[in-house]
């Protein structure tokens, strides 16, 4: 089964990027352009990764990622953030509130994103079946 990938990402371009790269690579890609459209997507769609932006137009990244973690039926879903923000107190704010990694948009390819989706689906993975 084709796993989905959700990426909220207000630019254009990168967005494009990212999502043609996890499409060569056998993913589905949902893609949202503000939080509160990527925060429904991802209860109605159910992603096995999402990828997030913490600098969106209608609403900052850290919310977005406080409101998954407490819906239930997001709560498990691994979160990438994917920002240009690479301070430690970002980073360190992003793990606390449950992200699973951080990368920062100018320091990584396209390829790595996808490299790092397939290694959280894989741990989740090996995480469900040794429950």
């Amino acid at each position: 089964m084709q796993k989905k990938v959700l990426s909220i990402e207000d630019d254009a371009f990168l967005s494009s990027l990212v999502a043609t790269k996890l499409s060569e690579n056998g993913f589905a890609v949902v893609t949202a352009a503000t939080g509160t459209d990527g925060i429904a997507k991802a209860k109605n769609e159910i992603p096995d990764v999402i990828l997030l932006d913490l600098m969106l137009p209608d609403m900052g990244g850290f919310d977005i990622l406080k409101e998954l973690r407490a819906d239930e039926t997001t709560a498990s879903i691994p979160v990438i953030i994917l920002s240009n923000l690479g301070g430690r107190e970002e980073i360190e704010e992003s793990v606390k509130l449950g992200a699973s990694s951080y990368l920062i948009k100018s320091n990584v390819l396209p390829q790595e994103v996808v490299d790092m989706v397939n290694d959280r689906i894989a741990a989740r993975e090996k995480a469900k079946g040794a429950s």
